[in-house]
């Protein structure tokens, strides 16, 4: 809870959205260097980044109405209100086609029926972009031109959200679920057109993926820091084991991942910057850094041995939280 308001207090929370929308209209770079200088302490704090910063505001910015900027975009760049993204479910996540979740048009309002899983911040986030099929022969079909967006509010009847309690890793993060029984919705909070929600997610999940790129670079960074800096203390054989050819040859693999890694989401924020189109620079991006994280996590227990086991060093929380990014986004 002491979190948000100092991350709010810096203007982090609405880095990217223009100041008349309550942000301070910087770029993809600097979204980038933050989510990465972030992740350098802990990926809980790189994730609400993603989730409201990525997914959910930025994907406001482009597809949101003005009334809808002024009325969530401006309070939520302002870090006044928490946004996050509804998308998985229990029994869907790559696979956005499997969703379950329904939209029922009912007068001048739509009725959302369904749950959704793994969503970062869901018992703390106040506003919810929320994807369901508004068409459901379409759904029969799995053809995804009957998806649409949503934005819901806590607040909102019929909804409900709870924590997840064994997670492995981002142990500082809240991951959980929410539901949806018949939660009406004003039409006026459908975001984009009826049945482009498909679109709007695949927008949404560019932007996310791009701080997960750049948060598993400043993961990769945190290892190899931290195993150097073990490196020179630990001694071993008579010589710090620093000077030892493994060692060595883990700390430089760790360097090499880094910088192209680094290079990697720079690119993907250069393209954005332009407004060119960035899906699979920004996927390889997510894709390379994740993995080169995992592997820096890995040697950074192996580096610390022993010491690597215990929560007395950082690295084995490196190591539980790096997992995540590989899979999700």
């Amino acid at each position: 809870p002491r979190i948000l308001p100092q991350m709010a207090d810096l203007s982090l929370l609405g880095v990217c959205v223009p100041a008349e929308y309550g942000g301070v209209g910087m770029d993809y770079i600097s979204l980038g260097v933050i989510s990465e200088e972030l992740e350098y302490v802990d990926t809980s704090l790189r994730v609400i980044m993603s989730v409201h910063a990525g997914l959910n505001c930025l994907t406001l910015l482009s597809w949101g109405t003005e009334d809808q900027k002024k009325r969530y975009l401006t309070p939520q760049a302002q870090g006044t209100k928490i946004a996050t993204y509804g998308l998985t479910e229990p029994a869907a996540g790559s696979d956005v086609r499997g969703i379950q979740t329904v939209a029922v048009k009912k007068g001048e309002r739509y009725l959302l029926t369904g749950e959704k899983m793994w969503i970062s911040l869901a018992d703390v986030a106040d506003n919810f972009l929320v994807f369901a099929w508004t068409d459901l022969e379409k759904k029969k079909q799995k053809d995804p031109s009957g998806i649409s967006a949503f934005i819901l509010e806590r607040s909102f009847k019929g909804f409900s959200s709870g924590t997840l309690k064994e997670k492995w890793g981002i142990l500082a993060g809240n991951t959980g679920f929410f539901k949806m029984d018949e939660v009406e919705v004003p039409e006026e909070n459908l975001v984009g057109r009826l049945g482009e929600g498909f679109k709007i997610a695949m927008f949404a999940l560019d932007q996310g993926r791009y701080t997960v790129a750049a948060g598993a670079t400043g993961l990769i960074r945190a290892c190899r820091d931290a195993s150097a800096r073990y490196a020179k203390e630990r001694h071993a054989f008579g010589s710090p084991i620093a000077e030892h050819q493994l060692v060595k040859e883990m700390i430089a693999q760790m360097e090499s991942d880094y910088q192209a890694a680094r290079l990697l989401w720079l690119r993907s924020g250069y393209l954005k910057n332009e407004g060119r189109r960035n899906t699979r620079e920004t996927g390889l991006a997510k894709w390379f850094a994740t993995v080169a994280s995992e592997r820096a996590a890995g040697d950074a227990v192996q580096v610390h041995g022993a010491n690597g086991y215990s929560d007395e060093y950082p690295v084995g929380r490196f190591y539980r939280n790096c997992k995540g990014a590989v899979i999700y986004e």
